[in-house]
């Protein structure tokens, strides 16, 4: 069987994306298997609270993503039916796991301003919003999404589609809410190397700013992508489930994909921050007790002149 220049080219397009999961695939089990040891110690040593929960929650939920756009991308799915269910459920969880990660950053920053309450309430406030603007959007987007399946056998089968105008609105939520938390951290960062007069580069460090531009940059790429390289929309009267690839709307696949790549990395920074922030906290206790000892050793002789 013959196929056309623009099936070929579709087909061609949706493999680099399958590949492209695969990297974000063998990127996150490298990491995963880097931060093995660390993260054992951490689960064994660790009392069990909410934050630890959160921890195990935020740091798991990327398998279950990565099992499924695996499924998404390579499983031979025919039914557009399935298809959706499996976006609606995958759309969920990564929506869960983006909201799971922020939460670590906006507990570090309201830690950082002494667990003041009107940080919290603005926090919290700030981050209801977010949360319902952005599930709201995302909901839309998954209801105006198209399934792109290709003509050529044994290509990937069921990657979504959306419109670029809602995926815009929803990393734009997504940035000022960063924003907001960087803004509060980099604040408490300025009063403190007021105060202390140390090199500012350490305070930052101290601060943790590196894991909040990463996330910051992220989002402002998530941005800029769509708004410099808009999509090209669909023809009218053409159908939302079609057998060949509207190959104008692979674009936009590209920027899905680009999300799930944040949504990874958004994981790891923050279980990478927290695991840090538990090991420093853990050396600092270790080193107190080894003074504590070693003072409580000294005999009255061992004083004398």
């Amino acid at each position: 069987m013959e196929y056309s220049a623009v099936d070929i080219s579709a087909a061609t397009s949706l493999q680099r994306l399958a590949y492209l999961y695969m990297s974000m695939t063998t990127f996150w089990t490298y990491d995963y298997a880097c931060a093995l040891h660390e993260e054992w110690e951490f689960l064994r040593r660790s009392r069990w609270t909410k934050v630890k929960a959160l921890y195990i929650m935020t740091r798991h939920l990327p398998f279950f993503l990565i099992a499924m756009y695996l499924c998404l991308n390579f499983a031979p799915i025919e039914d557009p039916n399935k298809c959706r269910m499996l976006i609606n459920v995958y759309s969920s969880l990564s929506q869960i796991s983006a909201i799971c990660s922020e939460c670590f950053f906006m507990i570090r920053t309201y830690a950082l301003w002494n667990n003041n309450k009107i940080v919290l309430v603005g926090l919290l406030s700030t981050a209801f919003a977010m949360i319902v603007t952005s599930v709201s959007i995302r909901f839309a987007t998954i209801a105006t999404s198209h399934v792109t399946t290709s003509a050529i056998p044994r290509t990937p089968s069921c990657p979504s589609s959306s419109s670029s105008v809602l995926y815009f609105m929803s990393f734009i939520c997504l940035f000022v809410f960063q924003l907001v938390l960087i803004t509060l951290t980099l604040t408490r960062a300025i009063q403190s190397w007021r105060s202390t007069k140390g090199p500012l580069q350490t305070i930052l460090v101290k601060h943790n700013i590196f894991y909040y531009v990463c996330g910051l940059f992220l989002s402002a790429v998530n941005i800029l992508v769509p708004a410099l390289f808009p999509n090209v929309r669909k023809p009218p009267g053409t159908l939302q489930y079609d057998r060949v690839v509207d190959v104008p709307h692979i674009q936009s696949l590209y920027y899905t994909t680009l999300q799930n790549f944040q949504v990874s990395i958004l994981a790891i920074l923050a279980t990478r921050m927290h695991l840090h922030l538990w090991h420093l906290d853990q050396h600092m206790h270790s080193s107190d007790a080894l003074i504590y000892i070693s003072m409580s050793d000294m005999s009255p002789a061992d004083c004398t002149l």
